[in-house]
């Protein structure tokens, strides 16, 4: 019997427990949980430095318990991927950027910001078995929940794209018919969807996709935002927001008590700085037709021009009464009530593990103790603006967050440290061009259930 088949076996055993973590400064999440929850996982982390990036692989038992001195799979992409994207594109990947999964967890899409390619890795055999080139680049590529496509924001290409998937055959398949390009359409209400004044620059950041898997909230560069029917081809819009009414550069997408909880960020020379998080009704968008624009109008929960907002989670997992949205220019993360649509509490990161973590994206261990984060490197190679600094961390890998009162704070407790050390050399990408000798810089991860 394979690995991946008794790992299936296990998660129909219907068993019912009940969970009660005690952490430090207060009481985790408490409640009864399926079988499914009691899964062992791994932390997967993806750091862009070098050609094709390297992966690492951590055992979710040693990130509890002694993620400071935890000992990851490492695997050189160059070596793992590179070699099927020549076989199957005719080009190399370049800088590994965004991961994401099936519903399943049997594969690992990881996109590829400086080119276009997806790549789709079984994560039970650790073995990459498709890969994608779709144009200019692939920023974020994220699966629908029900498993029938992957989307995909390719940013400079101006492009929205699908991709159809079949994970039990390895069959994905790049659908152009299915393609929106943001540059040149018109939405359904007569208006460019790039314009000067209503949407300034369409580079699509992040899909972020709705439990029923056709509702895919498409963030822009340059502000503003679609939502799009992702299960029509071509693609179809069926709601317009311009950049009055949605700030630019948004990537985080948490769904909870019915609401797609959204945010704005910085990182741009145009908008070095921002930190804004929306709430917006997923009763609002119609089966068919379209919306007028600005309909339904988001809830705005903050609106800060300081700061860069990313990542985010919902804690606990299981009941989702939180969003945490981390700020990695300012070392915090934001916590939102999602039941009063509330900014309830603001909790640093700073700390005696680290001065400066930038934190940047997210993901929570099945048992709703932890939340782990992507901890940006000295010379971050994405998302930074010279002029403030907004992703420069100084301490790359992962961190661990402990989940406190039920989630309304929590604690930075551990790093899992990741480096790439080098010769001497200068970064461009930083304020005043430092000489460094540490390249390693981590974008991403999630957590991989078993």
């Amino acid at each position: 019997m394979t690995t991946m088949r008794k790992r299936r076996i296990m998660r129909r055993i219907p068993i019912i427990v009940t969970l009660v973590v005690v952490l430090s400064g207060g009481v985790g999440w408490q409640g009864s949980v399926n079988a499914e929850d009691w899964q062992s996982f791994e932390v997967w982390a993806v750091d862009q430095s070098g050609s094709a990036g390297m992966l690492y692989i951590y055992d979710g038992a040693q990130m509890n318990d002694e993620a400071a001195d935890a000992t990851p799979a490492v695997f050189t992409l160059d070596s793992l991927v590179t070699p099927l994207c020549v076989s199957q594109s005719g080009s190399a990947p370049v800088r590994a950027h965004m991961l994401g999964l099936n519903s399943s967890h049997t594969h690992l899409i990881l996109s590829y910001v400086a080119t276009g390619h997806v790549v789709f890795i079984e994560t039970a055999t650790r073995t990459p078995v498709a890969c994608i080139d779709v144009g200019a680049q692939a920023h974020a590529a994220f699966a629908s929940p029900d498993d029938q496509y992957v989307f995909v924001a390719n940013q400079n290409g101006k492009l929205f794209q699908r991709i159809s998937t079949d994970y039990a055959t390895n069959t994905f398949t790049l659908d152009n018919t299915a393609t929106l390009n943001l540059a040149t359409c018109t939405t359904p209400n007569g208006f460019p969807c790039e314009d000067p004044a209503l949407r300034p620059d369409n580079a699509p950041i992040c899909p972020v996709i709705d439990s029923s898997s056709r509702l895919v909230f498409v963030t822009l560069r340059g502000g503003g935002l679609f939502v799009l029917d992702g299960t029509t081809t071509p693609m179809s819009i069926v709601a317009e927001y311009d950049s009055a009414t949605v700030n630019p550069n948004g990537c985080l997408g948490v769904e909870s008590n019915g609401k797609m909880y959204i945010n704005s960020g910085g990182g741009t020379v145009a908008n070095p700085m921002e930190e804004d998080i929306y709430a917006f009704p997923l009763a609002g968008y119609p089966t068919l037709g379209f919306n007028l624009p600005n309909i339904p109008g988001p809830t705005v929960i903050l609106d800060s021009d300081s700061g860069d907002s990313h990542g985010g989670v919902r804690v606990p997992p299981h009941r989702g009464k939180f969003v945490w949205v981390a700020d990695r220019m300012d070392n915090v993360v934001r916590v939102i009530d999602t039941e009063t649509d509330a900014l309830v509490n603001t909790f640093s990161l700073s700390s005696r593990h680290s001065t400066d973590p930038s934190p940047d994206l997210m993901d929570v261990n099945p048992y709703g103790q932890y939340v782990y984060v992507a901890l940006r490197g000295p010379c971050p190679l994405t998302g930074n603006s010279p002029a403030v600094d907004n992703a420069v961390g100084a301490t790359p890998g992962v961190g661990v967050l402990a989940i406190q009162k039920g989630g309304s704070t929590g604690k930075l407790v551990a790093i899992a440290p990741i480096s790439n050390p080098t010769a001497p050399f200068t970064c461009a990408t930083v304020g005043g061009s430092p000489t460094l000798s540490e390249r390693a810089d981590v974008h991403s991860l999630v957590v991989v259930r078993w």
